[in-house]
């Protein structure tokens, strides 16, 4: 992009009150935004208001510093292969996955190793080629349970080493998750965000972003410098169940913003997964709305692959099968994990349960966290962990 076709991009893009759909209006009635800005008052009068077409006269005060700090972060080059790219609406670098809504973003900010082209998804570093029909979003609760991050970061590394890009949202919780499972199994991950790109929120995952930008791609529709408004993550949303071919919902409450990215997906022809927890526990009850209203109860990974009848195959596990088995339980700890179930359950309870006294029960529950067989929660509870 040179840097003349930038600017009229973000003069377009910035315009006080000239909103998407009468930018997409004026593109398709006059071609690439430098063109717009060449036809008269009386031709734009045609397509826009008149507050929309005194806007589009004058330009943005913040265009000038908003063309040199964009400019000025097109020209970044990154050691390890990392890019800085804008694609904009007809790009060949713009995801065409997109095009099928029904306001796809003007602009697209791209930063990473990765590249939308010709229909694929290709990683730069690598020369291979991904086909985006096996993609899959990965969503659930910012505050899940250790389960139901354990179950985001296992569902996705066993995804992305079967061949499916990831696709996220790099808020806390199950999105974190997923982006970390991507990324353990090598795979392809791409992380939808809510601000600019020069930005990372939360500040938790700068690392993690990091990260991503160097083996997938982040990608926001938000100008640099966009600060973590909250109207802008429902927003968000829309992307990341437009970039893949279906949602996994792990855990989500009946508020979550998660069921937003399902219905979306749904709205949208996409297949939408939810795995089911406990009857008992708020953090299951997405999930089990969204088996009522018809989404697929999953259990395992390949539970996914088989549902969308996608020509991949989880990889078998390789090496002698008797050292990849969780190491054997005492007689005591198996009976105190068949008490405990698979809900949240507090000391008294157990005790009851099992008629331990207090110290040989938080000995065993001490054995077992250090196991990764139970996880301790908020308010003293306990939750048993699969393995």
């Amino acid at each position: 992009m040179e840097r003349d076709e930038l600017a009229a991009w973000l003069r377009l893009t910035l315009s006080d009150g000239v909103g998407p759909v009468t930018a997409r209006k004026l593109l398709a009635a006059f071609g690439l935004p430098q063109a717009i800005f060449e036809h008269s008052s009386s031709a734009l009068r045609q397509v826009a208001g008149a507050a929309q077409l005194q806007a589009l006269l004058s330009p943005p005060e913040s265009l000038p510093r908003m063309v040199e700090s964009t400019w000025a972060w097109l020209q970044q080059q990154e050691d390890d292969g990392v890019r800085h790219q804008i694609a904009p609406l007809g790009s060949p670098h713009y995801p065409t996955a997109l095009l099928q809504l029904d306001d796809p973003p003007l602009l697209l900010y791209l930063l990473g190793s990765a590249d939308f082209t010709a229909n694929t998804t290709k990683a730069l570093d690598t020369d291979q080629q991904m086909d985006p029909q096996t993609s899959l979003a990965i969503v659930g609760s910012r505050n899940p349970t250790p389960q139901g991050a354990s179950n985001a970061r296992q569902f996705a590394k066993a995804l992305a080493q079967a061949g499916l890009t990831v696709v996220s949202g790099l808020a806390l919780g199950v999105d974190g998750a997923a982006h970390e499972g991507a990324l353990d199994a090598h795979g392809s991950t791409v992380a939808v965000v809510g601000t600019g790109l020069d930005r990372v929120y939360p500040k938790a995952h700068h690392q993690l972003a990091h990260q991503i930008a160097r083996h997938g791609l982040l990608v926001s529709e938000y100008p640099l410098g966009t600060p973590p408004l909250t109207a802008n993550f429902p927003r968000r949303n829309r992307l990341i169940a437009g970039l893949a071919n279906g949602t996994l919902v792990v855990e989500a409450t009946l508020r979550s913003g998660s069921l937003i990215t399902a219905r979306l997906s749904a709205e949208q022809g996409k297949e939408v997964f939810a795995i089911p927890g406990s009857i008992h526990a708020a953090q299951s009850r997405g999930c089990h709305a969204l088996i009522k209203q018809g989404a697929k109860l999953v259990e395992s990974a390949q539970d996914v692959l088989e549902e969308l009848q996608w020509n991949l195959r989880l990889p078998q596990p390789s090496g002698n099968a008797a050292t990849t088995q969780p190491a054997a339980l005492s007689d005591a700890s198996d009976v105190l994990l068949q008490a405990m179930g698979f809900d949240p359950v507090g000391l008294e309870a157990l005790q009851a349960r099992t008629g331990l006294d207090t110290p040989s029960l938080q000995a065993q529950l001490m054995t077992l966290e250090l196991d990764a067989r139970v996880a301790r929660l908020p308010g003293g509870l306990f939750q048993r962990q699969s393995v």
